[in-house]
């Protein structure tokens, strides 16, 4: 299993930034994904969620009306839209995937929202 995110960096507050991520080595359209996150200090956090179809998602209170998680399955792809971003968005975002029981990981990818 393989992922792979991308679309992070520097944002002001107030704007939007498009996160992906590629992933490979199982069945992606079998498995729900998920997006977590991690700030400085802080322990990682559920962000957005998806079922195996694209038909059912779930957020953190926190992102809800601003973040937009979605997947393309003939891409293999899970993405996350960010809308509305505050600096305490700020965090390294984590694409999440369980396989066999295993949660499996990407490196990350830094989104920095500040002025």
């Amino acid at each position: 299993v393989q992922l792979v995110e991308s679309g992070g960096g520097l944002v002001q507050p107030g704007g939007s930034l498009r996160l992906s991520c590629a992933a490979s080595g199982f069945t992606f359209r079998s498995y729900r994904m998920s997006w977590y996150r991690q700030a400085p200090g802080k322990e990682r956090e559920l962000v957005a969620a998806i079922n195996s179809a694209g038909s059912n998602t779930n957020y953190a209170d926190s992102v809800k009306g601003r973040f937009t998680i979605s997947r393309d399955n003939a891409k293999n792809t899970v993405y996350l839209q960010m809308n509305s971003l505050k600096p305490e968005d700020t965090a390294v975002y984590y694409c999440n995937a369980r396989v066999g029981g295993m949660d499996y990981w990407g490196k990350g990818t830094l989104v920095t929202v500040s002025s």
